[in-house]
């Protein structure tokens, strides 16, 4: 086969340094698997001498640097450097080999050879290391690893005969010898394995081995219990039987380690009131699918069905029967069945399955008090103890007859023991707690007067009440005097019939009284009309009027007068709006 149909979908990293155009590019080997820290190259720009694995644009691998990998045999997964196996598998280990020298320059690495550590130990990582020599190349000698990991120990076998070098020259693969496994390793080439490789991807190749993983043997297995109704097969862990009905049980093993187990004995425990029918256990395996006669030491010793390897298996039927109805216990029963399975030189493992069966039955009855009616009574068995039933008896014991009697340091009858009613402080004269009428404060309806300490039942609404309002006089309404402003009248109204008609009436008493009529004469005016002052001075005056100091004094003092007059008026006028 073409080596390229052979690398391809093995790149297990990202090309490393595609972006990068030219060659002699140093990467430190501690970053990576491989080593040792060397000039890289890209396909534009190859090597000028012979050098192996340093390309880091190889559109197969990617960096050729990275040139160990593993994985699982007969798939097409990428390559890895780190990968888990598992027991019964088997894994690949493939080498890279490409001399990157340029091949117009014609440089043939000579004397190459592979070599790998592959270690013998048992641990749960192992790591495969893998060396490409040249004598002419530089470096001499470039390495890489990858691990081998799992959960548990184990150690790596390898598969003998898978050791081959692919490339175009062979596509079927070289045969290379097991000592590529030692520090001298397999010589390689290109049409013929004597150590010469020419320059350039034309004479690439890869060399593998297949590798098996070993692990420490663990033994373990599998057991399970189930019921059916009697003949049908029908395998379930519970099963709903009547009373007397046979049934079939089912008991499976399975050796799911790693190493073969004998004396497979299988054991099971019937609970009560379920019964072995004799005769009825069969068991099968591979070899007997359709079942052999088995002892009836199920139920005793047990039966031993003999040696399985890993992943074989085994099984067990038998009968058993539920018990008569009379044997059982009224009400639900589950009959729970164990069973068991025991390889030689293991713990046995159990599993369970269940019949349930129910007896209908007329519930017993016991005794019980009934404390809300204080009497004695039959009730169903599980509820002589729930609200109001208790099985304290004595808290149904006959009361004994009780009477009346006058406490007479209460006052107050009460209901005694009878026998004890004329024992102090008690007497049968109830009289003696004849009760006191309750007093109250009440209206009297007929004198409309309050009264204290009314004996409460002479309250009758008729001639008392409680509604002491009902004794409380009307008030009378607010009475004012005022002029009545249509006939100039004072009278007395209510207050509030004058605040409805203030347009009527007036306050102001005054604006009821005449008024006088003034003088007409100018600079008169304010002069009653019928005063002396205001008659009109004749044309010719009868006599000269007399300039003396007596008729100046009597002129001064008239005129002092009718001037006080006029200002009490006015005053008077004023105080009568004000009120």
């Amino acid at each position: 086969m073409k080596v390229t149909n052979f690398m391809r979908n093995v790149s297990k990293r990202t090309y490393a340094v595609a972006a990068m155009a030219l060659a002699a590019v140093v990467v430190p080997a501690t970053l990576f698997a491989w080593g040792p820290t060397r000039a890289t190259f890209t396909i534009a720009h190859p090597a000028t001498y012979v050098t192996f694995n340093s390309i880091t644009d190889n559109p197969n691998i990617g960096d050729e640097r990275n040139f160990v990998g593993i994985r699982e045999n007969n798939t097409s997964g990428l390559w890895q450097d780190s990968q888990a196996v598992q027991p019964g598998k088997e894994y690949v280990v493939r080498m890279y080999v490409h001399n990157n020298a340029s091949a117009n320059l014609g440089l043939v690495a000579q004397n190459v050879t592979a070599s790998f550590n592959l270690p013998t130990t048992t641990a749960k990582s192992i790591q495969v290391q893998g060396f490409l020599r040249a004598t002419n190349a530089n470096p001499a000698e470039v390495y890489d690893h990858a691990n081998f990991t799992a959960s548990e120990n184990f150690n790596l076998a390898v598969v003998p005969g898978s050791i081959k070098y692919y490339n175009n020259a062979n596509g079927n693969g070289f045969s290379i010898p097991e000592t590529v496994f030692t520090n001298s390793g397999a010589k390689l080439g290109y049409d013929k394995m004597d150590g010469n490789i020419p320059g350039c991807f034309q004479y690439d190749g890869y060399l593998t081995f297949i590798v098996k993983p070993q692990f420490a043997a663990t033994p373990d297995f599998t057991m399970s219990k189930l019921v059916s109704k009697h003949g049908e097969n029908k395998w379930v862990d519970t099963y709903a039987a009547q009373p007397g009905e046979t049934v079939d049980y089912l008991l499976q093993y399975k050796n799911t380690g790693t190493t073969q187990q004998d004396n497979v004995t299988f054991h099971d425990k019937l609970p009560t009131n379920m019964t072995y029918v004799a005769g009825s256990t069969t068991y099968g395996n591979a070899k007997n699918p359709n079942g052999l006669k088995a002892s009836d030491n199920i139920t005793g010793a047990g039966i031993n069905v003999g040696s399985y390897a890993p992943g074989a298996n085994a099984w067990v039927i038998f009968s058993a029967k539920v018990a008569a109805k009379d044997a059982l216990a009224c009400g639900a029963n589950t009959l729970h069945n164990v069973a068991s399975v025991t390889p030689a030189g293991q713990n046995p493992k159990e599993d369970s399955a269940d019949v349930t069966t129910t007896k209908d039955c007329a519930p017993e009855k016991v005794k019980a008090c009934n404390t809300a009616t204080g009497k004695i009574e039959e009730v169903e068995k599980g509820k002589e103890n729930t609200a109001p039933y208790t099985t304290d008896l004595s808290k149904c014991a006959p009361k004994p007859e009780m009477v009346k009697a006058c406490n007479t340091k209460t006052g107050q009858i009460e209901m005694v023991e009878k026998g004890k009613e004329n024992t102090a402080p008690y007497t049968t004269d109830l009289s003696k707690c004849a009760p006191k009428p309750e007093l109250v404060t009440a209206c009297n309806l007929k004198t409309k007067k309050i009264e204290y300490n009314v004996d409460k039942s002479k309250i009758d609404n008729v001639n008392y009440t409680l509604d002491l309002d009902k004794c409380k006089e009307t008030p009378k309404p607010e009475e004012i005097q005022v002029c009545r402003l249509d006939d100039k009248k004072v009278v007395v109204i209510s207050k509030d019939e004058y605040n409805a008609h203030k347009d009527k009436y007036s306050t102001v008493l005054n604006d009821c009284a005449s008024k006088p009529e003034m003088c007409p004469i100018p600079g008169k005016e304010m002069l009653p009309k019928d005063s002396a002052d205001c008659k009109q001075a004749s044309t010719v005056p009868a006599e000269l009027p007399e300039t003396g100091l007596g008729d100046s004094l009597v002129q001064l003092l008239g005129a002092g007068s009718m001037v006080g007059m006029a200002s009490a008026f006015v005053a008077s006028r004023r105080a009568m709006k004000q009120n």
